[in-house]
């Protein structure tokens, strides 16, 4: 039976609630860092454009939705524009006004303030982690033996959960698939496993429950079963361990990508944009909440990677620009700025332009 892809509307409207979320999440972090330090917070805005709604708190700031969807900022006092380069009149303030004035704040609380942004969507990625494998347990793709079935073989042979299955008659086992799929072809049979448990290795015969299954046409075929999960229930504290981990693992492989992109040895072609994200939130939307919060997080932790690559206009580039006056003793002067945040613009629309033109050839969008 065929997966039914999920309608356009609640295709986009799921990635834009995502989207929205981890905005939030991104620029909550600047902002919080940024009143720590008392530094004054003018607009918080979630889109860009002209404003749909908003309210102004005690402390002055707009919080506000705007028309434009894909993306937001958070304004500080004495930001020339939504990208934080500096006003040209900042000579002119008030020292009551320096005092709550960002750019007058000390270099390490600058560097702070926008790292928080990035930061904190690591930090959203290992909660949200740690929530599913707290509750749904995780899903593992080495041969692990998770939840094991008290009226299944598995457990009448002896298996426990946290065995690792590695070999079969001298044939290595890598994936819990391949695992899977031996015993659903060997119903009834004797499998002589090699297991690990606890560093000590030893052997172990395992016979397959036969088991009616009906087939995607509604014919009923026998195949094997172990009464096995290749999933692993968690505490809150191991799932926050292990959510670490999952998130440091899964940011080492982006740069893994990034280096191989910049070899020449991955093409832009194989990159995908904002359709093709909003392709793979729509279909893990439609197989529930679970996977939908693990696109989120995946999601989550390529926003912070992105944000913190050395490209001005992103989080990465103000970094950059803050470590170079810490060198120098002085700032960069406004019009480089102001330069530089252009060739970024024109850079970061240039590959949104590539990528979205990739989505565009996506099968079903062509």
């Amino acid at each position: 039976m065929e997966a039914v892809e999920p309608g356009i509307l609640f295709t986009v409207t799921l990635f834009l609630l995502l989207l929205s979320i981890l905005v939030f999440v991104h620029e909550w972090g600047h902002y919080i860092v940024a009143r720590m330090f008392k530094t004054r917070v003018e607009v918080f805005s979630i889109g860009f454009g002209k404003e749909i709604f908003g309210w102004t708190d005690k402390s002055k700031t707009r919080w506000k939705i705007s028309m434009v969807p894909l993306g937001g900022y958070v304004k500080f006092f004495g930001d020339a524009n939504a990208i934080s380069n500096p006003e040209k009149a900042l000579a002119k303030m008030s020292p009551e006004d320096r005092d709550s004035c960002f750019h007058f704040k000390p270099i390490w609380q600058r560097m702070l303030i926008v790292a928080a942004g990035p930061v904190i969507n690591f930090l959203f990625a290992i909660l949200l982690f740690a929530g599913l494998f707290t509750i749904n347990g995780q899903l593992v793709d080495e041969p692990l033996i998770g939840n094991v079935s008290e009226d299944g073989a598995a457990y009448q042979a002896g298996l426990q959960s946290g065995d690792r299955i590695f070999s079969y008659q001298g044939q290595e086992i890598t994936t819990f698939q391949e695992l899977r799929e031996l015993v659903i072809t060997s119903p009834g049979e004797e499998l002589d496993f090699q297991v690990l448990r606890n560093g000590e290795e030893f052997s172990l015969t395992v016979v397959p429950a036969p088991t009616e299954i009906k087939d995607a046409t509604g014919a009923v075929v026998i195949e094997g079963r172990l009464g096995i999960e290749g999933k692993i229930q968690h505490n809150v504290f191991s799932a926050v361990v292990r959510g670490t981990t999952f998130t440091y693992d899964v940011t080492l492989q982006f740069f893994e990508f990034f280096g191989r992109m910049f070899r020449g040895d991955v093409s832009l072609d194989e990159m995908g944009g904002p359709v093709k994200i909003a392709q793979i939130t729509g279909q893990a939307g439609s197989q529930g909440v679970p996977s939908y919060i693990y696109i989120m997080a995946l999601i989550s932790i390529n926003l912070g990677f992105i944000n913190l690559l050395p490209i001005p206009l992103l989080d990465g580039g103000h970094l950059l620009f803050y470590s170079i006056e810490a060198i120098k003793g002085k700032p960069i002067s406004v019009r480089a700025q102001e330069l530089a945040s252009m060739l970024g613009l024109a850079f970061v629309l240039g590959l949104l332009f590539v990528l979205t033109w990739n989505d565009l050839n996506l099968p079903g969008l062509s």
